[in-house]
């Protein structure tokens, strides 16, 4: 009877265990149709000599879904959007910086720097460029982004892999009419309105989003001039139905700033805390640095001022003179960041700069000269209390020759410095991007960030639409305040 009783529960168990393996693939079908054709595209190889992969766990397809309103989807745009204009790099007869097509390597960070630090730190460092970033996020969110899916419906958001930044790259510099600077950013919002998902739950768009390497000044170029800079993507009807995430924007909505590309790619948070530690007990023997060179051409910058006042100051100043020293190295730069307490940020060709989140990244305060430079840019990634990790002091008192940089800062307590510097120190795995390698996941990066900053963007808009709102309300939109400044700053230009 025991022995009876034992089959038959052994055949249950057996019976139930079926079922529930069934149950499972069916609800791995529904949420990933059609996911054979997203496997076989993880894993090819591309032009930057990378093979994506992507796993799914098994615990974001039945119930408890963590995915849900995570899911984004990847277009599988013809490689002349990407991958092909990623390899025109090569021709270095394109670029005004041959250099930056070979630091594209490791999946856009580039060569890996030796003797920057110790050994345990050695593997996470890299001769970043500063325009990589349309490489760096692409792979970061093909090859460690765990909410991927092939059936558009699911998704929260829809990624366009474009490379606008190296397309438009290829024609700044010679004599390219506007008919040339625009044909890809033709082409390619003609192929996406033509996609069934375009118009989906009336978004017409909104749910998608790109990302630039380049600022978005070379992609709104405001007529058909010749002589007029950039291309005119972003006046596109289509473009402005989508966001744009770049380094630097204009005060137009659905341009969205995210940090520059910097050095340091840790793949786990024991690796940034080993950082933080070392800059927080990090000796600053000045008071202030400035990396860079004069703007000659720019009969309004700044830096000359600049330089010349870091050089009056010799024992309080480090200046490392960009037309004379290498400021393309990252042991250079950051070894005078990390001995500098406060790093003068001003404008350069455009408002923002890499050397931002380069001294952020050593623990540096940053001085900024115009609010465009930080403030209205990296609102999802820096604090709303800009005081609270920066100093700000107007450019205009600096041109003018009222203020002295070294007594403005001085002026700052010391318990005011340690307190900024913290601030600057926590901000550092906030404005960093994650090697994508390292399954570990155990802290929020600027991919993280700006990922959930889409996601509560392109929310608020499907709420409108169930509210029976207009969508396009406020999505693409110049914002005045933004506005105001932004002219200022280019009539002072003309």
């Amino acid at each position: 009877m025991a022995k009876t009783q034992t089959i038959a529960w052994v055949n249950h168990l057996l019976l139930f265990s079926l079922i529930a393996l069934t149950l499972v693939f069916i609800s791995y079908f529904t949420i990933h149709h059609n996911s054979a054709s997203l496997a076989k595209y993880l894993t090819e190889t591309t032009a930057a000599g990378v093979t994506f992969q992507q796993q799914y766990a098994a615990s974001n397809v039945a119930g408890g879904n963590t995915c849900s309103g995570r899911y984004i989807y990847v277009h599988h745009l013809p490689t002349r959007f990407n991958d092909d204009v990623f390899n025109s790099c090569r021709d270095s007869s394109l670029l005004k910086n041959p250099d930056m097509c070979p630091n594209l390597s490791n999946l856009g960070f580039g060569a890996q720097v030796n003797g920057l630090i110790t050994e345990r730190l050695a593997s996470s460092w890299y001769a970043t460029n500063h325009f990589s970033l349309e490489v760096i996020f692409r792979h970061r969110l093909m090859k460690s982004y765990d909410c991927l899916t092939n059936d558009s419906s699911l998704a929260s958001l829809i990624y366009v892999p474009f490379y606008p930044g190296f397309d438009i790259v290829r024609h700044l510099w010679g004599n390219y009419n506007t008919t040339v600077r625009d044909a890809l950013g033709f082409e390619l919002v003609s192929w996406l309105k033509n996609q069934p998902n375009w118009k989906t739950s009336g978004l017409w768009g909104r749910d998608h989003f790109f990302v630039s390497g380049r600022i978005a000044w070379d992609l709104r170029r405001p007529d058909d001039d010749d002589s007029h800079w950039g291309s005119k993507l972003m006046q596109l009807p289509e473009a402005m139905n989508m966001t744009m995430l770049s380094i630097e924007t204009t005060s137009w909505s659905n341009e969205l700033g995210i940090p520059y590309p910097t050095y340091f790619h840790p793949r786990r948070v024991k690796e940034v805390h080993r950082w933080q530690k070392r800059m927080t007990r990090q000796k600053r023997p000045y008071l202030f640095s400035f990396v860079g060179g004069p703007r000659a051409n720019m009969t309004d910058s700044i830096r000359g001022e600049l330089i010349n006042q870091c050089l009056a100051s010799r024992r309080n100043c480090k200046l490392l003179n960009c037309h004379s020293a290498n400021c393309t190295s990252p042991i250079e730069v950051l070894k005078v960041f990390r001995n500098s307490v406060f790093c003068l940020q001003p404008a350069g060709d455009s408002y923002t700069r890499r050397s931002t989140f380069d001294s952020i990244l050593a623990g540096c305060i940053p001085v900024f000269f115009h609010p465009f430079s930080a403030y209205t840019q990296y609102i999802w990634h820096l604090p709303r209390n800009y005081s609270s990790y920066s100093v700000y002091i107007p450019e205009n008192l600096v041109r003018e020759g009222i203020v002295s940089i070294r007594m403005q800062l001085l002026q700052v307590s010391k318990a005011e410095v340690v307190s900024m510097r913290q601030e600057v120190i926590n901000l550092i795995p906030k404005v960093i991007y994650r090697d994508p390698r390292s399954k570990s996941k155990d802290f929020e990066d600027a991919f993280d960030i700006a990922i959930k900053g889409m996601l509560e963007r392109v929310g608020k808009v499907r709420r409108q639409i169930e509210e029976g709102k207009d969508p396009g309300t406020g999505f693409a939109e110049p914002g005045s305040w933004k506005l105001k400044l932004e002219e200022g700053w280019y009539r002072e230009r003309s």
